[in-house]
């Protein structure tokens, strides 16, 4: 084992190098965040404006149970996003395993994806501005065609380059990063509010209100992507590491050994089946909650668009303090259990949303009459973000714990295909339950119904098996070197 990487037989996690890797997902969650914030919402004024003949504003002056009839088409498009994405993760995923070139065989769908989706990005906003549903679309979909390309490739070169044992902790850490590439669109939400172009006069609506922030996601992607290109060099990785992932497979915290040949054990697919069964239903609850929220705040509490970026930092600062702290928990506890807790503490601050409602209560300064935000949410998106934080830290290494390194791309497509399956329902399915109910106040029901059925799957189908005992390096020798 290469003397910089191991301990007396030990393992340790090179936290420079996972820093590096953590640019990939710098970039993810860059272009998401201003994807759900922007898009849905897009999505609403433009459908009110063909079906009615209003803006979104007009229409919830005068008549707001239109802005609800058009949900279920704004639900429409997301899922058929997500329908796309369904069907390319996995692709992408097997083809990367399968690649070998001199720069890798996940670099080359990384730096491809990048590219395209940076370019087609700022003409999303363009033609919304212009009242071009159809071109709005086509570049929704390019977009995500080839973020897809990235995403899969990116989220498995954590794994092929971590040992088993060493993947929660890692996986904090990249998170992590992604999450302060999500906070650049965050900060640009709170300057540049989405509600002050929505609420203006088809006359006083300005382009760069909603296409700085697309602008900037696509400038910080490519810089991200270069970065990681710069910094991880695959194929020299994988030679250097092959003792230290070969010692992580004995170590894996599996019912059964895993291995190449032959099927999978009864015992590892039952395990496997019920992580992805209840990944299913929180990524429901999850989505629904994105996917709806800037609408909810908007046309729901009648409040600024930019308290839906506080909330997001609020619940990003909470994510990471989940991120930095979930290895720790699950080395003591279990993923198991890490993650039931996790879903736990955000079941009971979805319970508390319920019981939220508009505070009919005129914020100062406010240019077109929005409400205060209700201060209680603050709290909810606290909870929701350190417990989903547990969530999502631990439940991609307990999928990537059931292959060995040569399967990593495959079983990272089927986390996908349990997220994006869910986050193709999803949509769709509430779109149609608001559209019915007239009562934006399902959301938060919704969102707490499938929380706590994933609680139960968790909870009682998937066992707790703790990872054999591993010499975690501490200090400043965990640093490592710069490779």
């Amino acid at each position: 084992m290469s003397k910089n990487n191991t301990t007396a037989g030990g393992l340790k996690l090179n936290y420079k190098r996972t820093c590096q890797i953590g640019f990939a997902f710098f970039g993810i969650l860059l272009l998401w965040q201003v994807y759900d914030s922007w898009c849905p919402t897009f999505l609403t004024d433009i459908f009110a404006n063909r079906m009615y003949g209003m803006t979104s504003a007009e229409l919830k002056a005068g008549d707001p149970d239109k802005i609800l009839n058009v949900q279920w088409l704004v639900g429409i498009i997301m899922a058929c996003d997500n329908l796309a994405a369904l069907i390319l993760l996995p692709i992408f995923g097997r083809l990367s395993d399968k690649t070998h070139t001199r720069i890798g065989k996940r670099m080359p769908f990384i730096l491809t994806g990048t590219v395209v989706s940076a370019i087609a990005f700022p003409f999303v906003p363009l033609f919304f501005h212009m009242n071009n549903i159809a071109g709005m679309v086509i570049m929704m979909a390019i977009v995500l065609m080839f973020m897809m390309m990235y995403r899969n490739p990116a989220v498995a070169l954590m794994p092929d380059i971590t040992p088993k044992p060493l993947r929660a902790k890692a996986n904090g850490i990249i998170n992590i990063m992604g999450y302060l590439g999500g906070a650049f669109a965050t900060v640009l939400g709170i300057f540049l509010k989405l509600s002050d172009y929505i609420n203006a006069g088809s006359e006083e609506r300005r382009l760069w209100i909603i296409e700085i922030p697309f602008i900037v996601a696509s400038v910080l992607m490519v810089i991200s992507a270069l970065l990681l290109f710069a910094k991880i060099r695959e194929n020299d990785l994988a030679e250097k590491l092959k003792d230290e992932m070969d010692l992580g497979e004995k170590m894996s915290a599996t019912e059964d050994a895993v291995t190449d040949n032959g099927p999978m054990s009864k015992a590892n697919r039952r395990m496997l089946l019920a992580i992805l069964g209840a990944e299913f239903l929180w990524f429901m609850a999850d989505n629904a909650i994105g996917t709806y929220i800037g609408n909810y705040v908007i046309y729901y509490l009648n409040s600024a668009s930019s308290a839906t970026m506080i909330l997001t930092i609020l619940g990003g600062l909470a994510s990471v303090a989940g991120f930095a702290i979930a290895g720790g928990i699950a080395e003591k506890i279990g993923r198991k259990w890490t993650i039931t807790a996790g879903l736990i503490i955000t079941l009971l601050g979805l319970i508390v949303m319920c019981f939220v409602g508009p505070t009919n209560k005129q914020a100062a300064g406010a240019e077109h009459g929005e409400f205060t935000f209700p201060v209680l949410l603050y709290a909810v998106w606290v909870l929701k973000g350190f417990g989903m934080a547990l969530v999502h830290n631990c439940s991609f290494p307990m999928v990537v714990e059931l292959c060995t390194g040569s399967q990593i791309g495959k079983f990272t497509g089927y986390y996908y295909t349990a997220s994006m399956s869910a986050q193709t329902v999803t949509p769709v399915l509430l779109g149609l339950i608001l559209t019915r109910t007239k009562h934006w106040g399902v959301l938060p029901v919704y969102s707490t119904i499938l929380i706590a059925l994933s609680a139960l799957v968790f909870g009682f189908l998937v066992k707790n098996i703790m990872a054999k005992k591993v010499e975690n390096v501490t200090g400043l020798e965990a640093l490592g070197d710069s490779d």
